[in-house]
């Protein structure tokens, strides 16, 4: 998870910490962005084993990390909705029931962590179009990110990542973009970087009138090899478990997946 900024609460039972708490913006959406785009403040909040069911420790904390998000989100465009959000591993029972049943938290998605083994062959390919150019990408200017920020809320619009977000992202160590162009215009583009010895792939889009062939399978592929370059031994990525499309593609390169996690939701009023 990418975290802008948060706030954290803690809990302790003689001396030793027994649960905390955090919540961050992860999701800042600019006025012009569409209507249905919602801000998003993650939470994160967790106990000790053997105290997950102890709802009164989890509520002690949950009050005040939910305060902390209502005055966040007045910082926060009143253009769109906000919604407050966590994220759980499949296995972590107790703690999506907390959500469930005890917050009347909804279900958000449902998301893959998806791994693949960098020390395995890479198969580079080849852009199939002679026309468009592809390169890594920095992104140094502020026209250029903007340039950026406007073909990503393209393909998501009720989730466009946001300069805060896109920041934070190049914040990390190897960052790169790379990007498919004809004529000077983005068609395509992914980030990979490094979080400590993980490679991390973000972000892979193709715009729909160059979808099916073969673009996005390129930039992963491409990702992959940089990754690998960068001497990282592993890369991973996460994928709606409802992409099939998607799943299939990162299947095809080499991912698999290796973790799942839920993800549930209340509007922050």
């Amino acid at each position: 998870m990418d975290w802008t900024r948060g706030e954290l609460g803690e809990s302790f039972d003689d001396k030793q910490m027994i649960a905390k708490g955090q919540v961050e913006v992860i999701n800042s959406v600019p006025e012009s962005h569409p209507a249905d785009s919602k801000h998003t403040i993650f939470l994160n909040l967790k106990a000790l084993p053997g105290r997950e069911s102890d709802f009164d420790l989890l509520n002690s904390l949950y009050d005040r990390l939910h305060d902390r998000a209502l005055t966040i989100k007045e910082e926060l465009s009143s253009s769109h909705q906000t919604i407050f959000c966590v994220g759980n591993f499949s296995s972590e029972v107790n703690n999506n029931r907390y959500f469930l049943e005890e917050k009347n938290f909804k279900p958000l998605n449902t998301l893959y962590t998806m791994k693949r083994d960098l020390h395995q062959p890479v198969q580079d390919v080849a852009l199939a179009h002679g026309n468009l150019i592809w390169d890594f990408w920095k992104m140094e200017t502020v026209e250029e990110e903007k340039e950026y920020l406007a073909v990503e809320c393209e393909i998501w619009p009720d989730a466009a990542l946001g300069e805060r977000r896109l920041h934070e992202y190049k914040g990390n160590e190897d960052w790169t973009a790379i990007s498919v162009r004809q004529n000077g215009n983005i068609i395509a583009c992914t980030m990979a970087w490094k979080d400590e010895e993980i490679g991390v792939i973000e972000d892979v889009f193709v715009r729909e009138a160059w979808r099916k062939q073969g673009i996005a399978r390129f930039l992963l592929t491409k990702a992959l090899l940089y990754l690998k370059e960068k001497g990282l031994g592993e890369a991973q990525l996460m994928v709606d478990t409802e992409n099939e499309k998607a799943l299939n593609l990162y299947k095809s390169v080499g991912f698999e997946v290796v973790e799942e996690e839920k993800r549930y939701f209340v509007e922050l009023v």
